[in-house]
């Protein structure tokens, strides 16, 4: 299974990415979409798009944090990083830094932010990921520079 993962387009993105994405199985965006309009590419693709709300909407169209199982592992996606992870979650994804992310922590959470789409920092690049699961095997997460 190939997902797609974007966060932080506030309101835009590079022209030619919905094409790029347009082989994943699923698409997650974390949050920071701003106008809902902002998906309609996304949402032509007629692939599972999952959204999560930022802290830049004006709306509340979407959840604050969304609980996913895929490929038997638990995935919590959420706008801003939480201080502590529910329960039962492998893997936590999320934007708001607009720097990507992949780490481990001490108890064997993976933590992972595809980056920007439109406003990296902290001299990251703009970028988005592709999260790959094969049954048994680990997790791929793969930056996409863009």
């Amino acid at each position: 299974m190939r997902i797609a993962v974007i966060a932080d387009t506030h309101d835009r993105f590079p022209p030619g990415l919905p094409a790029r994405l347009a082989d994943a199985d699923e698409i997650w965006h974390l949050g920071d979409v701003c106008e809902p309009s902002t998906l309609v590419e996304f949402q032509q693709l007629d692939k599972p798009l999952h959204v999560v709300l930022g802290n830049n909407e004006w709306h509340n169209f979407w959840p604050l944090e969304l609980r996913l199982e895929r490929a038997g592992l638990n995935f919590f996606l959420t706008h801003i990083p939480p201080r502590r992870v529910p329960p039962d979650v492998h893997v936590v994804l999320h934007g708001h830094t607009h720097v990507p992310r992949d780490e481990t922590d001490e108890r064997g959470v993976r933590w992972l932010n595809p980056g920007c789409i439109t406003r990296p920092n902290r001299g990251a690049r703009a970028s988005f990921a592709w999260l790959i699961l094969e049954k048994d095997q680990p997790l791929s997460w793969k930056l996409m520079p863009l």
